[in-house]
């Protein structure tokens, strides 16, 4: 028996919901269609937001025979057999789910028929293909990133099942509180949705219905989607301000969605970019702790983040760094480059190999003749920066 949101799954492009960047008038896949040519590609983005829904609405599109296969549920005979029925059929679709998942073998039985274009592939993941794929796939493949669906994006899913479920009952703040609770995925939306349908007696689906079958507090954001970059903000303003309880909040809200990818990309720019040189050692415990994180999953991967996170608040602070390669870059913009000394050129003899001198330093000028003197690090006044300084001081000496 089919799902609501498989029923209502788009046919083609323009049925599709979202996508904006992909999908209307001069944009890249409905040229495709328009042209009548369609590559080996992947979509990536998070659950929910229209992955596999584009992925058949291209299959219909184009009229060509799909296999929809899984990298992990799918076995190593079903690719043997995916792989036959196209070189028997031609012009075959295989979408691949959880791409990023995919073991050698399966990659092995892939790559030459991608390369010859016995098949087309698509494949759908909601990792970042360019740190989660293999890169032999990858190249073969274009990638686009799918944007997260607002809220009204998902209420106008939801009121398509009017098409379906005919005599439902639903007014605006049933279906505003089915979006917000979804977190911008339309297939956890329509499943609501439906499950709240056959749940009520008379088809009305009310607030106390919804919250019912889910109990889930909802996390409210704006309809133009900032909440979600004002809670990372927050979070990062706060490690940065080194309020400890207020870092737990924030991060237990990203917890709370599961968007663990965001709370991995954050406390690695905050790493670098706010504790810096005060705490070098930071880098390294964070990824150890998204490791652990990646590894056990949740509801225990909250556990290694919030502690990396409440030692990150309590940590110390430093700029310094990020302050450094700006003023760096700033020059290389406005054109502030002059040329490499010759002494330090490549192959130059007249190069002082500073590991032959005492204590591994030997003054000589390294900057472009319009840069010399120019000073972009400046040391913040923390335990580790001042002993940096103190052996460079040292070291000079001689």
């Amino acid at each position: 028996m089919e799902v609501l949101a498989d029923i209502l799954r788009p046919q083609k492009l323009t049925d599709v919901i979202g996508q904006n960047h992909l999908i209307g008038e001069g944009k890249i896949l409905t040229n495709l269609v328009l042209n009548k040519k369609l590559f080996s590609m992947i979509f990536y983005g998070k659950p929910g937001i229209g992955k596999t829904s584009i992925a058949y609405a291209l299959s219909k599109e184009f009229n060509m025979r799909t296999k929809f296969l899984n990298a992990t549920t799918s076995k190593k005979e079903d690719f043997d057999n995916a792989i036959e029925e196209a070189k028997f059929y031609g012009d075959t679709i295989l979408v691949v789910d959880e791409i990023h998942r995919m073991n050698k073998d399966k990659q092995d039985i892939l790559l030459p028929h991608l390369e010859k274009g016995t098949i087309i592939l698509i494949g759908l993941t909601t990792s970042n293909p360019y740190h989660k794929i293999n890169p032999a796939i990858r190249s073969r493949c274009q990638i686009f990133e799918l944007h997260d669906l607002s809220e009204d994006d998902i209420i106008t899913a939801l009121k398509r099942a009017k098409q379906i479920l005919t005599d439902i009952k639903i007014n605006e703040e049933a279906y505003a509180y089915i979006a917000k609770l979804a977190s911008g995925d339309v297939r956890s939306a329509l499943n609501l949705l439906e499950i709240a349908y056959y749940s009520s007696t008379n088809h009305e689906i009310t607030i106390d219905i919804l919250k019912n079958i889910n109990s889930k507090p909802v996390l409210f954001h704006d309809k133009n989607e900032d909440g979600h970059y004002d809670v990372l903000s927050a979070l990062q303003k706060s490690i940065r301000g080194s309020d400890v309880d207020a870092t737990l909040h924030y991060m237990a809200r990203l917890i709370e969605v599961e968007d663990l990818d965001s709370i991995y990309r954050r406390l690695s720019v905050i790493a670098y970019e706010d504790i810096g040189l005060a705490n070098p050692g930071i880098g390294p415990r964070l990824d150890a702790a998204i490791n652990a994180a990646e590894r056990v999953g949740l509801p225990e991967a909250r556990i290694p983040l919030g502690e990396i996170a409440i030692e990150m608040a309590l940590s110390p602070k430093s700029n310094s760094a990020i302050m450094a390669i700006d003023a760096a870059l700033s020059d290389i913009h406005k054109g502030t480059v002059g040329n490499i000394p010759d002494h330090i050129k490549n192959g130059n003899p007249n190069y002082k190999y500073p590991h032959n001198f005492k204590n591994d330093w030997v003054y000589q000028e390294y900057l472009p003749k319009e840069l010399q003197g120019v000073k972009y690090y400046q040391a913040k006044n923390n335990l580790v920066e001042k002993n940096l300084n103190k052996v460079y001081e040292e070291m000079k000496k001689g």
